[in-house]
């Protein structure tokens, strides 16, 4: 059985226990949201996690893309890219690979974390010819049934980029045409061989195949905007209306789902596309990357993904992938995985602060830190942070002789105004 037939039966398996303990939240509840659909724990009945819940009620969740390119392979650099991303906060861990030996990296970096752990099949199917638009339809169909055999917890499937969403995207006036990788396969591949897409067309066989591992399937933003001119445009709104028919398909036949969103959308547009997005798609657990609100901070796009995801988490997103300082400029170092787990973090934390469900748990920590700086509690605070070590290295490289920090020393306003009220003004 899969765990929506299992929670739909009303039992509690022990995966549901473990994310109603972590979130706080009693285990009937989330059996309850398991069973409709709007709570994911994607868990691949061949491999053993630690379980992760998504979606309503839960805290927000960051998702860290890794693998190698064709230019770059490395495959322990990978893996010490994928530790690092769950050390400073990743609650998933995804292979992109499209270099090297896909199989044995894939297996290498799986046995490396013990979170939920996805992929994009596709990429594979790619792999194996010598241009996308070679790739047959059984390639595609085999590449997803090879990753749910091997345990893979999740995979991007861009079953709504089909002729519809084409037709849109040809008579829209997009400047970055279409920036998802595997959207951009599957583009190129519906065009040169004049067929429908094979992941939409074929979308039932899928569901067979999610089914018999309980395979989550991430349904993907293969019409993402890549800039914020190409923002909340037809194209999108088309796939956005597939993705939510497709998710009513896979909940008939139990099977669990995201559904992945955009991209590039400026700040004032962010909660249009998650309501619509929730809307569409039936409440639906939410996966976006960023959003990224502005397009001029090449460098920076861990922060103006933050900064989306902050605003997505606040009006309904449940996952965010989480971008680095190399966004857009080339393959991010351990150090850009790390700086991008922190900052999405902090992203993920800012919205649980505002969520049903979180809110009072997330403010509850907040409490925690405001009292320890009260306290002048060093220690305590960096044992609070996201990031306790930054904290730490920045306050032992400017010591101060007084117990407050560097910038004020014993002209600190909090010492200040406790010795004052305390009656001691000298």
């Amino acid at each position: 059985m899969t765990l929506i037939d299992e929670a739909k039966q009303g039992n509690i398996p022990p995966q549901v226990h473990k994310v109603a303990e972590k979130e706080g939240i009693e285990p009937e509840i989330v059996r309850k949201y398991v069973a409709e659909g709007v709570i994911t724990i994607p868990k691949n009945v061949r491999r053993e996690t630690s379980p992760k819940g998504v979606g309503k009620c839960m805290s927000v969740k960051v998702n860290a893309n890794i693998g190698t390119s064709r230019d770059f392979v490395d495959v322990e650099d990978e893996v010490k890219k994928a530790e690092t991303a769950v050390r400073y906060g990743a609650d998933s861990i995804m292979d992109l690979s499209t270099g090297g030996d896909l199989d044995s990296t894939r297996k290498r970096l799986m046995e490396a974390v013990d979170v939920p752990f996805g992929t994009v099949p596709i990429y594979q199917a790619a792999s194996s010819q010598k241009t996308v638009v070679d790739m047959t339809s059984d390639d595609i169909i085999n590449a997803v049934r090879k990753h749910a055999e091997d345990g893979v917890d999740f995979v991007t499937i861009h079953a709504g980029v089909n002729q519809n969403a084409l037709q849109r995207l040809r008579k829209g006036e997009r400047v970055m045409d279409v920036v998802s990788r595997g959207g951009s396969f599957t583009i190129a591949w519906m065009i040169y061989n004049e067929q429908e897409n094979p992941l939409y067309s074929e979308f039932d066989y899928l569901i067979e195949i999610a089914r018999e591992y309980d395979m989550t399937l991430s349904l993907g933003d293969g019409m993402r905007p890549g800039c914020i001119h190409d923002a909340s445009d037809n194209a999108k709104f088309m796939e956005f209306i597939t993705l939510g028919e497709l998710v009513k398909e896979a909940r008939n036949s139990n099977v669990q789902t995201f559904v992945e969103g955009p991209g590039h959308v400026a700040a004032d547009e962010v909660q249009l596309s998650v309501k619509s997005m929730k809307q569409l798609c039936h409440e639906a657990p939410l996966y976006l990357l960023g959003p990224l609100v502005t397009d001029i901070a090449p460098g920076y796009d861990h922060i103006t993904g933050a900064i989306g995801g902050t605003i997505a988490g606040m009006s309904g997103a449940d996952f965010l992938c989480m971008t680095t300082p190399a966004e857009h400029l080339a393959l991010p170092t351990t150090e850009d995985i790390r700086e991008g787990a922190i900052i999405t973090k902090i992203a993920a934390h800012a919205a649980d602060l505002t969520r049903q469900g979180q809110r009072e748990k997330a403010r509850q920590t907040d409490l925690h830190m405001a009292q320890a700086r009260h306290d002048l509690d060093w220690e305590k605070q960096f044992d609070i942070a996201i990031d306790s070590e930054k904290p730490a290295s920045i306050r032992q490289s400017r010591k101060t002789g007084s117990d407050a920090c560097s910038m004020c020393g014993e002209l600190c306003a909090l010492k200040i105004v406790q010795n004052a009220l305390k009656g001691n003004t000298k």
